[in-house]
């Protein structure tokens, strides 16, 4: 895989570098998989020179090698600037291994754009449209791909009724794959079908269009099926290490349904192949986003295995072992692409070869998982010799074993694990006890493999030799103090399991003057210790707390000023902290930044906020903002009119002010909206004529207007 820093030789090439992709480098120096850094470089790269542009290109489908978003992206800039020999190139490095569909419409662009001079283009091109389809066939977005096939073959001359028929005996295979195949706008490829065939015969095309019929509607209840379990899937999102995101998350869970259906027959076929091929499709889309993920390729690793036992049971045996060959070539992709590093797939393909008594091929994994440089081996020795002992023997086990001796990376679990092999396999402890004294000469400085050894010599009931290893362990100086805890806790256990009450006063007193700070004002925890056991203590929760005893996740418990971890003391219902108040968080609303704030929101800095529902619910009753046209309150002016209005004493003076038509309001609180004369007048309700004796006398002697269209009216009626 490509370095994904910055190089000072490209600097020099491309002179001025900006600054935005100066901290892009440093972001991807950092993190090699940061895709927003990633696309600043993109942008820029698209704005240079293809020569200039290509270095970037190449390190980016490097670091991303199943984007086909970015794949699509150097090839269309390799096109520009008409490089065909490299675009070439890179549909073969990309094509067959990347199954995205803009990325094969790009391939078939391509093909059509650049063959057509071709004395053999048809032939090329129909190959190229079979190829595409026999690959992207199944993807829901393929409609596009079958109607170019269906229109080129179309526009293909013949010559002569036999390749009038040829012609279209092609178009029909094309249309009717296409017909039952689930996947969007099925049914405007179904209404063409139906025209062609009753273009050409129509006697005939009803038989043939009522043979279809039930095929295409089991393919378009499956499309609407598949349409909705694909909804949300980001098919375009660059295959990068688990983070954890809530985002990743949510794509995960819909790439899994998404197989889920795919594994539970939507076609309602008996065929399994067909089965396998849609399931193993969807399998591929998601690699090429989840490609970091090993359960991913080891759940379709065992799905091709289970597929491949399935149809050996039915007596096909020529798919069953096509089907074991495909996962094991499925396994072989994942440990020499993305995942070079993860144990988890070697020693599963290690398994899967194993049980198809391919030997030779399983040393050949392990060997592979060894020979990493930068990687811990030890997990693999050990379990390369537990095969070695299944397959060859205790004696290929142990010649295993001498390797990881001799391998300076491996520590201290190897000697543990052939140690215990040799006990249980071999029925010999004398053996075991020589590999794990010839471990000790090596890591007496380690207290986790002092225990195992202990642990091994207890269960043989061997106390002396115990004994005599909790002496040599603690009186030699190979161990430091500080991670004696666990030894002297072992120790103490062991005494008061085995020894008398002498021995265990010692071994008592040995520990307090060792750790003597730790225990200084706090020997009732040595106390607890003598006699505990498992998880029975000689006080209540709360008294341990107030003596200060705390527990270990580890048979010995208590060491003060060790790292070994902490755990908890259950709590007792006598003995709770305080509950503080929480938030109650299913009330909460979300957060959702918008540029606009849409009508019932509450805008705020950096977006909106959803109302609340009774605020919400009122909002909905009333009429759109739109509606109101004024009067528009004046807030500064009501708030000032307020602060230095005086109410009078006696309101029956205010009462007298409005009766004699005195101003009484601020009309500054209240402005009108501007409106021209002849808006206001249109605006106008005329007073209907038999209403004239009830208005006042100024009202009747006002002037008709100009041009009263009411009264033209009903003087061309009078004439």
């Amino acid at each position: 895989m490509m370095s994904g820093a910055g190089d000072g030789a490209m600097g020099k090439e491309q002179g001025y570098i900006p600054d935005r992709v100066k901290k892009a480098e440093k972001r991807i120096e950092a993190n090699a998989f940061d895709v927003d850094a990633w696309s600043v470089l993109i942008r820029e790269a698209q704005n240079q020179n293809c020569d200039k542009a290509r270095n970037t290109y190449e390190r980016l489908v490097g670091q991303f090698q199943t984007a086909g978003r970015y794949w699509k992206i150097y090839i269309e800039a390799e096109m520009k600037a008409r490089n065909y020999e490299r675009v070439e190139k890179l549909f073969q490095r990309c094509l067959m291994k990347v199954l995205n569909i803009d990325l094969w419409k790009c391939y078939l662009n391509y093909v059509r754009e650049t063959k057509g001079s071709l004395p053999s283009y048809r032939e090329k091109m129909a190959q190229a449209y079979d190829f595409a389809l026999d690959k992207m066939g199944m993807d829901i977005m393929s409609y596009q791909i079958w109607s170019d096939y269906i229109s080129f073959l179309k526009g293909v001359e013949a010559v002569g009724s036999y390749a009038e028929n040829q012609r279209i005996t092609a178009v029909r295979r094309v249309y009717q794959r296409g017909c039952v195949n689930p996947m969007v706008n099925i049914e405007q490829l179904w209404r063409e079908y139906n025209q062609y065939e009753t273009g050409i015969n129509p006697i005939i095309a009803k038989k043939m269009i009522e043979d279809r019929s039930r095929d295409y509607m089991n393919a378009r209840r499956v499309a609407k099926e598949y349409e909705a379990v694909t909804r949300g899937l980001n098919r375009n999102m660059p295959s990068i290490p688990p983070t954890g995101t809530p985002d990743e998350a949510k794509q995960v869970d819909l790439w899994k349904k998404y197989i889920s259906w795919e594994k539970s027959n939507p076609l309602r076929t008996e065929d399994h192949a067909v089965i396998a091929k849609r399931v193993m499709f969807a399998y591929e889309q998601c690699l090429l986003c989840l490609g970091h993920r090993p359960d991913i390729w080891y759940e379709a690793a065992k799905y091709l295995e289970e597929s491949s036992k399935l149809l050996s049971e039915k007596g096909d045996l020529n798919a069953g072992k096509m089907f074991s060959d495909e996962a094991a070539a499925m396994y072989e992709r994942a440990i020499s692409t993305l995942l070079k590093k993860n144990m988890m797939l070697y020693f599963s393909y290690a398994d899967f070869e194993e049980n198809r008594m391919k030997h030779q091929k399983v040393h050949s994994i392990y060997n592979k998982l060894l020979g990493i440089e930068d990687c811990d081996p030890t997990l693999g020795y050990i379990q390369y010799m537990k095969f070695a002992k299944r397959a060859e023997g205790i004696k290929a086990a142990r010649a295993i074993f001498k390797r990881a001796r001799e391998d300076d990376r491996s520590k201290y679990h190897v000697y543990v694990a052939a140690a215990l092999m040799e006990y249980f396999c071999s029925k010999d402890k004398s053996i075991a006890c020589k590999i794990f004294e010839l471990g000790l000469k090596k890591y007496s400085d380690s207290a986790d493999y002092v225990l195992q050894y202990l642990d091994f010599l207890s269960h043989l009931n061997e106390d002396n030799n115990t004994r005599v290893l909790f002496e040599r362990v603690l009186t030699s100086g190979a161990l430091p103090v500080d991670k004696q805890g666990e030894i002297w806790a072992k120790f103490l256990e062991f005494e008061c399991s085995i020894g008398d009450l002498s021995s265990v006063l010692k071994v008592e007193k040995r520990r307090r003057d060792i750790f003597k700070e730790e225990f200084e004002d706090r020997e009732t925890c040595l106390l607890v210790d003598r006699y505990k056991y498992l998880d029975l203590f000689p006080l209540s929760t709360s008294e341990l707390k107030a003596v200060g005893f705390k527990l270990r996740p580890t048979v010995g418990d208590i060491v003060p000023g060790t790292d070994i971890p902490v755990a908890v003391l259950p709590e007792s219902e006598d003995y709770k902290k305080p509950e503080y108040p929480k938030p109650a968080t299913d009330q909460m609303l979300p957060f959702k930044p918008r540029a606009l704030a849409p009508p019932g929101m509450h805008p705020v800095p950096g977006g909106v906020f959803p109302m609340p529902l009774p605020a919400c619910t009122l909002l909905n009753l009333m009429p759109p903002p739109t509606c109101f046209h004024g009067p528009f309150v004046n807030i500064d002016e009501l708030v000032k009119s307020l602060e230095t209005c005086t109410m009078p004493e006696d309101p029956s003076q205010l009462i007298d002010k409005m009766c004699n038509g005195e101003e009484t309001s601020n009309p500054k609180l209240f402005p009108l909206p501007v409106a021209n004369s002849d808006s206001a007048k249109k605006g106008q309700k005329r007073p209907a004529e038999n209403e004239g004796k009830e208005e006042s006398d100024d009202e009747d002697n006002i002037a008709p207007p100009a041009h009263d269209i009411y009264r033209s009216r009903q003087q061309k009626r009078v004439r």
